[in-house]
C-alpha cells in the first residue's frame, strides 16, 4: 500500500512511519520537515499536499496541536487554535482526501485519552479529542467506495512526559502506540476509536 503519514516528524508520527515502512510505501508529511510540508490549519495547504503526493491507499494523521492551560486562563484564541489545528484540520484532511484515496482505502485520525479521561488544564484538548471521535463515528456511515475511517486514542506518551520533565513511567512508549495505527490501516474496522492501551 501507498500510505501518507501526516505528522511524520513527531514523536508518535515518526514511529508510525517507521512501523508502516517495513511493509508499505510511506509518504511522509509534516509542518516543517519530511517529504512534503503541510499545515493542517490551512485547507489550501492540505489540497496542495494531496495534489503533490498523488493516489494513496491510506492516510494516517498524527498531527494537530492543542493548548493545555487552566480553564480560567484559556482564551478564545486558545480554543480557536486547538479547534482549527487538531479538529478541523483532521476533518479537512478527510473531506479533501476522499476523492484522492483508492477504493477500500482508509483514514486513521488521532484523538486522545483526554476525550474520556479529562484532567485539569485539558478542557480545550478534551473538546477537540471528543470532536474527532464523534466525527469518525458519523463519517464512517457515509464513506463511499468501501473507504474506512477510524481514530486512535493514545494515552500519555512516555517520550512526551520525559520532555515535560515528568515521570515517563506513567506513559506508553511511542513505538507501542504506533501499533494501534498499524492495526487500523491493516484491519477492517470502520468508525472505531482504537484505544492504544490495548497494544501494551
Amino acid at each position: 500500500m501507498r500510505i501518507l503519514v501526516v505528522g511524520a516528524s513527531g514523536t508518535i508520527g515518526s514511529e508510525i512511519a517507521l512501523a508502516l515502512s517495513a511493509s508499505h510505501e510511506v509518504v511522509r508529511a509534516a509542518r516543517k520537515s519530511g517529504d512534503h510540508r503541510v499545515d493542517l490549519a490551512s485547507q489550501a495547504s492540505i489540497e496542495n499536499l494531496y495534489a503533490a503526493v498523488g493516489p494513496l491507499d491510506a492516510v494516517v494523521c498524527a498531527a494537530g496541536e492543542g493548548r493545555f492551560r487552566p480553564l480560567n486562563e484559556l482564551t478564545d484564541e486558545d480554543f480557536r487554535f486547538s479547534l482549527s489545528s487538531k479538529l478541523v484540520g483532521q476533518i479537512d484532511l478527510v473531506r479533501v482526501g476522499i476523492p484522492r484515496l483508492r477504493d477500500r482505502g482508509s483514514f486513521t485520525l488521532t484523538s486522545g485519552v483526554l476525550a474520556r479521561e479529562p484532567v485539569q488544564g485539558g478542557a480545550a484538548i478534551s473538546v477537540v479529542n471528543a470532536g474527532v471521535e464523534a466525527f469518525v463515528r458519523a463519517a464512517a456511515l457515509e464513506m463511499p467506495r468501501g473507504l474506512r475511517i477510524n481514530a486512535v486514542s493514545p494515552p500519555w506518551v512516555s517520550e512526551t512526559l520525559r520532555a515535560m520533565g515528568r515521570d515517563p513511567s506513567g506513559g506508553m512508549p511511542a513505538a507501542r502506540v504506533a501499533a494501534a495505527y498499524v492495526d487500523s490501516v491493516a484491519g477492517d474496522a470502520n468508525g472505531t476509536v482504537i484505544d492504544a492501551r490495548r497494544f501494551t
